[in-house]
């Protein structure tokens, strides 16, 4: 039995858990493996950008800041955005048409040899260049 490749979190699959939509309890289901076996789920600095300013536009300041105080208890590790990320996400941005945060998280991804989980239908057009975990 092969193990299971590193989980990379976008900002859809962070922001259904957060709001409790669709997806929400796949998401919850891979932390709860994470914090079990020991491990982390990963996602960029980038997302959690977009997750922090989607928010705080849609749910405001006070209900962000609940959510910023919970996320350092969940094994989610937030990967700053180096050069080698930097580069990946500018070669996913200039040949496809995505986001610069999905365009960072499909770097991350390739990088660690892991999956992307979204619903995000932006990442439809990678399903042959990285794994992507779809959320119901």
């Amino acid at each position: 039995m092969s193990a299971s490749p590193p989980v990379v979190l976008d900002s859809y699959a962070l922001l259904a858990y957060l709001r409790d939509e669709p997806g929400a309890a796949e998401v919850e289901r891979l932390l709860e493996r994470a914090e079990s076996a020991g491990t982390s789920v990963f996602m960029t600095e980038i997302n959690y950008a977009e997750v922090n300013y989607m928010m705080l536009r849609k749910e405001g300041a006070k209900t962000w800041q609940a959510c910023a105080q919970a996320l350092p208890s969940l094994p989610i590790r937030f990967v700053p955005i180096d050069r080698k990320i930097s580069e990946g996400a500018a070669i996913f941005k200039a040949h496809f048409k995505l986001s610069l945060a999905d365009a960072c998280a499909a770097a991350l991804a390739k990088s660690i040899k892991g999956e992307v989980v979204t619903g995000d239908p932006e990442f439809r057009q990678l399903e042959k260049v990285i794994k992507i975990r779809w959320l119901a």
